[in-house]
C-alpha cells in the first residue's frame, strides 16, 4: 500500500478544507514546496497535490507553487485540479509531474481521459468525489447523477492507472475513512482504487489494508499528517506490513 501525503493548493498557500467548503480552509504552510520537502523526508514516496482554485475555474490557478514543488520535490508528484484538456495533461507531464488527475473532465469529458490515458500509459488517473452517494464535479460544487461504481466501470478497459476515491462528506473531518463505500468500487472494478477522505488515524489505515476483497493500493493522507494525529513513520510503518484480511462488517 503506497501513502500519498496531501498538499491542497489555494492562493498559493497548502490548506486543509473542511468537507470541500472552500470558506472553511485552514492553512498549515505558506510554502508548499517546503511541505514537499518535508514529506519527502518523512520518507513518503508520493506527494498528491490537488489545485482547489484551479478545480473551480477550469484553469491552473496555482501553477507558481506547483512548478516549485517540482523544482524541490525528489518524489514523484500526483496532480489534479483544473485540468479539462489534453493539452494540459500532456503539459504537466512534460514539467515533471508523474500521473495527472482527472476529475470533472471523467465525468462531462470521458473521451478526454480515454485519449489522455492511452497517450500517456500509467500516468492517468480519475478523481471520484463523492457527496452523498453521488459523484460530485467543478471543485466539488455540482454533483452529477452518476454513483462512484458508475463512473469506475466507465473507464474499465481505458488503461486509467488509477481510481481516487474521496468521501467529500469525511474529506478534512478526521471523522474517520468510509471503508464500505470504497471498498465498493474496489470491489466493482479491476482499476486499482486509492481511498481519501476522512483518514484520522492509524486504525483507518489498518482496516483499508486488512478489509477482505480487492486490495486498497493507496491511502491520501490530509489533515491527520497536519495535526499530528498520525506520525509518518507508524503509519509508513504499517502500510509496509502484510496484515491478515477480515471482514468489513
Amino acid at each position: 500500500m503506497i501513502l500519498y501525503p496531501a498538499i491542497d493548493l489555494k492562493g498559493g498557500k497548502c490548506v486543509r478544507l473542511l468537507r470541500g467548503d472552500m470558506d472553511a480552509a485552514t492553512v498549515f504552510n505558506n510554502d508548499p514546496a517546503d511541505q514537499a520537502a518535508r514529506f519527502a523526508r518523512d520518507g513518503f514516496q508520493w506527494v498528491h497535490v490537488v489545485d482547489l482554485d484551479g478545480a473551480i475555474e477550469g484553469r491552473a490557478t496555482n501553477a507558481e507553487a506547483v512548478n516549485a514543488i517540482l523544482r524541490v520535490a525528489p518524489i514523484p508528484v500526483q496532480l489534479g485540479g483544473g485540468v479539462r484538456t489534453l493539452a494540459q495533461v500532456e503539459g504537466w507531464l512534460e514539467a515533471g509531474v508523474s500521473r495527472v488527475i482527472l476529475g470533472t473532465a471523467a465525468v462531462l469529458d470521458p473521451d478526454l481521459v480515454r485519449r489522455a490515458a492511452a497517450a500517456f500509459p500509467e500516468q492517468v488517473a480519475v478523481a471520484v468525489d463523492c457527496r452523498d452517494g453521488k459523484v460530485a464535479v467543478q471543485g466539488w460544487v455540482e454533483t452529477s447523477d452518476l454513483t462512484a461504481v458508475d463512473l469506475g466501470r466507465r473507464f474499465e478497459d481505458a488503461g486509467v492507472c488509477a481510481l481516487i476515491v474521496t468521501d467529500i462528506d469525511r474529506d478534512g473531518a478526521l471523522s474517520g475513512v468510509n471503508i464500505e463505500a470504497i471498498g465498493q468500487v474496489a470491489d466493482a472494478v479491476g482499476i486499482p482504487v486509492i481511498a481519501s477522505g476522512g483518514v484520522s488515524s492509524l486504525e483507518d489505515i489498518r482496516a483499508l489494508k486488512s478489509r477482505e476483497g480487492a486490495p486498497i493500493a493507496g491511502v491520501v493522507l490530509g489533515k491527520a499528517l497536519y495535526t499530528h494525529a498520525i506520525s509518518p513513520a507508524e503509519a509508513l510503518h504499517l502500510a509496509r506490513r502484510t496484515l491478515p484480511t477480515r471482514s468489513a462488517s
